[in-house]
């Protein structure tokens, strides 16, 4: 069961990241795509997919934020994603706020998977000061 969630929960976060990464070209390029209401639901229904299945694995695992170093790292960076997703999606008030937003983002989620595959709360930035 656990594997099976595991892998659940890696498909959301590429789809995720994809559908960022997708989402942030379009906002960039005000594509009337985005307008679109299946744009808009899908990625809410992907992540509370990925969030109920990260939630699982770490019941089944026994590894909780605040307990576990890597994982706290990793909630605090999902926070920060998730505000600069919404700077990078529309709420910066320029464009190039927007796109600083989206970058950083981006550099956010990478890290965060790092941070997930290394179970390190430096993530990548561990070989940096190696």
């Amino acid at each position: 069961m656990y594997l099976a969630i595991k892998h659940l929960h890696l498909l959301c976060v590429a789809v995720s990241g994809l559908g960022f990464l997708a989402r942030g070209v379009l906002r960039l390029n005000d594509s009337p795509w985005l307008a679109r209401p299946w744009v808009r639901i899908a990625p809410h229904v992907n992540d509370t997919v990925l969030l109920v299945a990260g939630l699982a694995l770490a019941a089944l695992s026994g590894q909780y934020p605040f307990v576990d170093a890597w994982l706290t790292a990793k909630v605090l960076g999902l926070l920060a994603y998730i505000a600069l997703g919404t700077l990078a999606l529309g709420r910066a008030r320029t464009r190039r706020g927007q796109f600083a937003s989206f970058i950083a983002a981006l550099l956010v989620f990478v890290w965060m998977a790092s941070v997930a595959r290394l179970r390190d709360p430096a993530g990548f930035l561990v070989f940096l000061f190696a």
